[in-house]
């Protein structure tokens, strides 16, 4: 999906607020009407009986005529379609849309096409009830895109995407694996000895966005005075997402573009970063240190890089059992437990080997290793050794 960011006037991003409170309008009612259905009771109203009563909703309240049809009905239309994908067992339940956080209505059809040039870095593209809305062309507009999206995030930015499928990126052909280790302290070691972190914020930023983040805790609710810090807080949260986005964008074009094999750990992000808070009868232990944990695993993009490492590569990534690949020697194939004397040293007691932690895995996860914990040994990769257990 290409995005773009969209510069609208002040009186267009009035028009624009109000398409995605009605958006968001009609698809709460969807979800509203699919809540009440229970087993047993008649069957919730379908995508063709929710546009005809649109329709009489439309006829009855000026304000919602007042809006984009287009807008309206395309809402429920994708309401539809994560209902299909739901109960395909693809995706979760469409919940609500809250203001503020699911800013955002799709166009599809014949508008989506109109996107047109105006200067080197200027483009226009025409919206329903609102007309042509300037973006910054930052790259070309890709062709045959039948929809596009219009979202506004928390921080008050309007962007364009087309919904378009990306090309792929072609393998290089030199036949060369890479294996990549993920981590906190070095968000992506590589089996070449490459060391990656994500970019974070900069400790003064850093110690605004705390400092904010207590004065909007402070503020009264509806007050003009915690509009204005959760605005802050908001542009500097955003400057975060955008740092680790941006890195994670490059380092996937760039090792899709130089490795003909990317190999990486499967690792299950979403229980590793669920909360340790537990329940009033069983209460967590270290929720502080865990909170702490999640943050960082996140902050460092696990997910979205080996996401689009997937998009950018398809075919052309696998997913490695993570079980010892810490612990294994990457020379020798012992499998030492005691052999990673720290964070970031590594120090086979078998063969002497030393190293970096995180590349000594990311040299066994290249290789396709997997080792048991009974020191069984499967390898899926080129080498085929057969690791001993350290004594």
């Amino acid at each position: 999906m290409s995005r773009y960011r969209l510069t609208p006037t002040a009186q267009q991003e009035l028009i624009l607020r109000e398409h995605c409170a009605h958006a968001r309008f009609v698809w709460n009612l969807a979800v509203e009407q699919h809540l009440h259905w229970r087993p047993g009771r008649t069957g919730a109203p379908g995508y063709v009986t929710q546009c005809r009563q649109l329709t009489e909703a439309r006829a009855e309240f000026a304000w919602l005529a007042a809006g984009s049809h287009t807008v309206q009905q395309q809402a429920l239309r994708d309401f539809a379609q994560a209902l299909t994908s739901f109960f395909a067992r693809t995706h979760r339940r469409p919940v609500w849309r809250k203001a503020g956080r699911d800013e955002g209505f799709r166009i599809v059809g014949p508008p989506a096409q109109h996107a047109r040039r105006l200067s080197l870095h200027t483009g226009q593209v025409w919206v329903p009830k609102v007309g042509w809305v300037r973006f910054r062309w930052s790259r070309s507009v890709p062709e045959g895109a039948k929809s596009y999206r219009v979202t506004c995030d928390r921080a008050g930015r309007w962007h364009l995407a087309f919904a378009v499928i990306p090309t792929p990126i072609l393998a290089p052909g030199n036949g060369t694996i890479v294996g990549l280790d993920r981590g906190v302290a070095v968000s992506a070691a590589l089996s070449t000895g490459e060391l990656l972190s994500a970019p974070r914020l900069s400790p003064q930023r850093q110690r605004r966005l705390v400092l904010q983040q207590r004065r909007l805790a402070r503020a009264s609710r509806g007050s003009g005075r915690r509009a204005r810090r959760k605005a802050t807080v908001a542009r500097l949260q955003a400057r975060r997402v955008d740092l680790r986005k941006d890195w994670c964008e490059k380092t996937s074009t760039d090792l899709a573009r130089r490795f003909d094999l990317i190999r990486l750990e499967d690792l299950r992000i979403t229980g590793m970063t669920r909360s340790a808070k537990g329940t009033l009868e069983r209460p967590g232990r270290n929720v502080a240190g865990k909170a702490g944990l999640n943050r960082e695993i996140l902050a460092s993009g696990w997910g979205r890089l080996a996401r689009r490492l997937e998009d950018k590569a398809p075919g052309r990534v696998e997913k490695i059992n993570p079980a010892y690949t810490s612990q294994r020697c990457s020379a020798c194939g012992t499998v030492d437990a005691k052999a990673r004397e720290s964070q970031a040293v590594f120090r086979c007691r078998s063969c002497g080997h030393n190293g970096n932690a995180d590349v000594n895995a990311a040299r066994n996860i290249a290789a396709g290793h997997a080792v048991t914990a009974r020191g069984g040994f499967r390898d899926t990769g080129p080498l085929n050794r057969e690791p001993r257990l350290a004594v």
